[in-house]
């Protein structure tokens, strides 16, 4: 008798039938961080396009923002409506054919239009594809949402990467639409398998007449806001390290330009690589471990680049600070999924995009008042925050709603009882 606590794939859906469901999503997780990192590389040329200043461009930049939380909150029920496989596919149309429009605008007021609509596209399939994940996370048995969110990075890399080496060469207009048509191809390619097959938890639910959507209680509410803190400050340290990163090495530690400008990527990759481990990890030792811990690694290695001496010192701080805050949030979007489907993952995905907003102005602030490196210390104080988080929801049963009518195990006294996926244990 296999052990108790050994996941086993959903006996409705074999681990096979499910590879090209798994193939498709990290290629969109992928798209999405490569088409926006390709927008991101161009916005100096959009500016100078347009004849922004630095404030108006600013405003013009929210639309994006705007676009963004207003479709997370819709995205949701969209998915609950009409499934989360169509919605991916029709939000990386709207994503690869919107993010061809900035080029061609030549005012402020219609940059921040077309953002609006970039935006939305951008935040509907980060709903969208992180509740396909929980479904597909969920009848795998197997905790590898970081997996996709490394795509996503990845993606994110080879896009800014891939956008400096050409920038130069093409026109704003040409690259750009250059990413159009890249999206369109894997959007038609990695679709039709999305498509074809329905999110397996739509399909044991089903299966077992659960037709109804779920009544959330008020504790569970408050749960789903408790996992989207943890998003929302993991999300702040990215957009600060983003945003104030190099700026701080340059400004603060005397560092090159070109020394300075690896600072975020030193974060980037390690956040990738922790990533792609996040799945050995979770198996090993369990998501209130891998929480706790991340945190913790987070909050010193930020300490470390905040307020280290020297260049080099400060980069491993960045680097060790990525380890850390790595699978924070795929965890405390799963666990949000599980509890409230794709609900859930709305509310959790706009938390963490709320901290990725708030953190670049929020450390501007500080540093004004008192100095940057101060100022940086707040991303390893909410890190501890998330760490706290995990360890104080370390009883919180989550289940996702598939598993309790199909996926039984038998006690040692042969009676047959629900299993369950408890975040407090390690999942093996």
């Amino acid at each position: 008798m296999p052990p108790l606590n050994k996941l086993a794939p959903h006996p409705t859906s074999p681990a096979r039938t499910l590879t090209p469901l798994r193939i498709a999503l990290t290629a969109f997780f992928a798209l999405d961080g490569f088409v926006f990192a390709g927008w991101v590389v161009r916005i100096p040329a959009i500016k100078e396009q347009t004849g922004a200043s630095a404030g108006t461009l600013g405003l013009a930049l929210l639309g994006v923002s705007a676009g963004a939380v207003i479709t997370m909150t819709l995205t949701g029920r969209l998915c609950r409506r009409f499934g989360s496989h169509p919605v991916t596919v029709v939000c990386a149309v709207l994503l690869s054919l919107s993010v061809a429009l900035p080029p061609l605008t030549h005012s402020v007021l219609a940059l921040g239009l077309v953002l609006l609509v970039f935006g939305a596209a951008y935040g509907g399939i980060n709903v969208a594809f992180n509740s396909a994940a929980v479904d597909l996370v969920a009848a795998l048995r197997r905790p590898v949402m970081p997996q996709f969110h490394a795509a996503f990075s990845l993606g994110g890399m080879l896009g800014a990467g891939l956008g400096g080496l050409i920038a130069g060469h093409l026109s704003p207009t040409a690259h750009l639409l250059g990413l159009t048509v890249i999206g369109l191809l894997v959007t038609a390619l990695a679709g039709r398998t999305l498509l074809r097959h329905e999110p397996p938890a739509a399909t044991a639910g089903a299966a077992a007449g659960e037709r109804a959507p779920r009544v959330l209680d008020t504790r569970t509410r408050g749960l789903v806001a408790v996992f989207g803190l943890i998003a929302l400050c993991t999300a702040y340290g990215e957009g600060a390290l983003a945003e104030w990163g190099a700026l701080h090495l340059e400004q603060d530690l005397h560092a090159h330009p070109g020394v300075a400008a690896a600072g975020y990527a030193c974060f980037a990759l390690a956040m990738a690589t922790g990533r792609m481990s996040g799945a050995a990890l979770l198996e090993r030792f369990g998501q209130v471990r891998t929480v706790v811990t991340g945190g913790a690694t987070a909050a010193s290695g930020m300490l470390l680049g905040a307020l280290a001496p020297s260049t080099w010192t400060a980069l491993l701080g960045f680097a060790v600070t990525g380890l850390g805050l790595a699978n924070l949030f795929p965890v405390a979007v799963e666990r949000a999924g599980m509890l409230a489907g794709p609900g859930g993952v709305a509310t959790a995905s706009t938390f963490g995009y709320g901290g990725m907003l708030v953190g670049p102005p929020s450390i501007g602030f500080m540093a004004d008042r008192y100095s940057l490196p101060v100022a940086l210390t707040s991303v390893a104080a909410l890190a501890a925050v998330a760490s706290a988080i995990g360890w104080a929801t370390r009883h919180v049963k989550v289940e996702h709603p598939s598993h309790t009518d199909h996926s039984t195990h038998r006690t040692s006294k042969g009676t047959r009882a629900p299993r369950r996926q408890d975040a407090a244990s390690p999942q093996r």
